[in-house]
């Protein structure tokens, strides 16, 4: 199985308060690009163009109990830094963890995840 790409995420739907909110964030912490489906869901394109790796829904509350999703990156500081810029909370880290270091944030809308790179 190959690297996935920077900032990279199998499919996953996310919850959210805002919807406009959380496109913003993720537009500018990441440069994600979405397909509309309405005021309460738009979809996560994948990297290639081809299809869609998740979703943002207004429709469904956030829940920072649920499984933690990684996105890769080739520049963690870059990462944290641009998710502290678009207004995510960094909650945990950066840590060494086996294989690498990452770090967790939580999201406008109280998402959390983590952001790791493979030493």
């Amino acid at each position: 199985m190959s690297q996935p790409g920077h900032h990279e995420i199998g499919y996953i739907e996310f919850g959210g308060t805002d919807l406009e909110a959380a496109r913003r964030f993720y537009e500018s912490a990441f440069n994600w690009e979405f397909n509309d489906y309405g005021p309460e869901y738009c979809g996560i394109k994948s990297p290639d163009g081809e299809g869609e790796i998740g979703g943002l829904s207004a429709g469904s509350e956030p829940s920072s109990g649920g499984p933690l999703v990684l996105l890769h990156s080739t520049d963690l500081e870059a990462s944290q830094t641009a998710v502290e810029n678009a207004g995510g909370t960094i909650v945990a880290g950066p840590y060494d963890y086996p294989g690498g270091r990452r770090f967790e944030f939580t999201d406008p809308s109280g998402n959390r995840l983590g952001v790791y790179s493979p030493q």
